[in-house]
């Protein structure tokens, strides 16, 4: 049976805490919670259990190695495997580096973004003008950066914050036209270019599928 996923808001803020059921446990990002679920149920992956902590640390990425490492050391005793659901994200590469130090294995990519759209094809794309958004990022635009930037008080700072932007590309996983329209919204409240690819979910079903 799928699961009963929490909001938007409470993945953003609290993440998710794991079922119990499986023998590899996922420590991901809140962002990709709904990714993975569908992921696992569509694949009958029974042996993924999944925990998943606040998306909204990808404001504050300093913080996400910490949190990984504590995640790791409270399930490690009850899972067979533990595989780390976070690309790099900012943290310049000290969570890979902890992940191997804890002997955990990661996901490769410097951000969702890029395995999204697959490691290779965002390399060779080489984008440098381009704010993007995911399914999640869109549902939750406000909470991640309209609001976090002052957008929502002071809208005279966008030009400041977005002005060598050209493209707002949204990536998204599923087939939603009001997802495309709310994307579409946030472009025009940014001032770019609209781009829409349909990525679906790239090379995390790669790596999930490995397991």
């Amino acid at each position: 049976m799928p699961n009963a996923l929490p909001d938007d808001t409470t993945l953003t803020k609290t993440g998710l805490t794991p079922d119990g059921r499986g023998k590899v446990l996922l420590i991901a990002c809140g962002a990709l919670a709904r990714e993975i679920i569908a992921l696992r149920d569509a694949n009958g992956w029974d042996h993924l259990d999944l925990t998943c902590l606040p998306a909204i640390l990808h404001n504050t990425p300093e913080q996400i190695t910490a949190r990984v490492r504590e995640a790791v050391e409270k399930w490690r005793g009850r899972y067979d495997e533990i595989f780390v659901v976070y690309a790099d994200c900012g943290t310049g590469g000290v969570l890979k580096a902890a992940c191997q130090e804890m002997g955990v294995d990661m996901l490769q990519g410097p951000h969702c973004y890029s395995f999204f759209e697959g490691n290779d094809r965002f390399k060779e794309r080489g984008e440098v003008t381009a704010f993007y958004l995911t399914d999640f990022l869109t549902r939750q635009f406000d909470a991640f950066v309209w609001k976090p930037l002052g957008l929502d008080r002071h809208p005279e700072l966008r030009d400041m914050y977005f002005g060598h932007y050209e493209t707002l590309v949204y990536q998204s996983q599923v087939h939603d036209p009001a997802l495309v329209a709310m994307a579409r919204d946030c472009a025009d409240r940014l001032g770019l270019a609209f781009e829409h690819r349909h990525t679906g979910y790239g090379d995390l079903e790669a790596e999930l599928s490995d397991l």
